[in-house]
């Protein structure tokens, strides 16, 4: 018969690591397609609200930096945290489309450092990030679910202003394939 702890220790190692790696996969994924959404439209769009109640893809490009800066690089890696969380939405004057995809992909070329540098038992160690409690897979988990929310909005105003003009995969016979190069697969998923 064999030892519970020692099977469940290895499932637990093997979803970690698949945990982890996926989660790197699917930040860049998301900043790949935020960079594609943006690349289409100029400043003034960017920067454009739909309402004031709303934010612009500007807006939001500040704040998804802000908070995988926040919760993974200086909650999980342990940087200190300088962050403003209120100025990423007070922002009214316009940064360029290249100054906010430098921002963002040294945000996430940081976040995948710390990410690449945990292992599975890491993963329930606890950390205090915006005055909650939580566990290292917590953080990681709120952040690519966050990440993925803003994206889709980010996605969802470029293809109002430029209808036609963003497009991420291409059908072959049934199978969505990336246009952009994200062809890796994690195998069983």
């Amino acid at each position: 018969m064999t030892n519970p702890s020692v099977t469940s220790l290895g499932v637990d190692r093997d979803a970690g690591t698949a945990m982890i790696a996926l989660s790197r996969r699917y930040l860049r994924e998301y900043l790949t397609k935020i960079r594609l959404s943006v690349s289409v439209l100029d400043e003034h769009v960017v920067w454009a609200r739909p309402n004031e109640a709303s934010n612009s893809i500007g807006n939001l490009m500040l704040h998804l930096a802000g908070n995988a800066r926040q919760w993974i690089v200086s909650g999980v890696g342990g940087a200190h945290d300088v962050r403003d969380r209120q100025s990423e939405f007070d922002q009214r004057i316009p940064l360029s489309i290249t100054s906010l995809i430098d921002r963002l992909e040294q945000t996430i070329s940081d976040v995948d450092r710390v990410l690449a540098s945990l292992t599975p038992a890491d993963l329930p160690t606890r950390r205090r990030i915006q005055a909650n409690d939580v566990s290292v897979l917590e953080a990681i988990y709120h952040v690519v679910e966050h990440f993925s929310m803003h994206t889709g909005q980010i996605i969802m105003l470029a293809k109002m202003h430029k209808p036609g003009a963003i497009k991420f995969y291409e059908n072959a016979d049934g199978i969505a394939v990336p246009l952009w190069g994200g062809s890796e697969r994690i195998k069983g998923i």
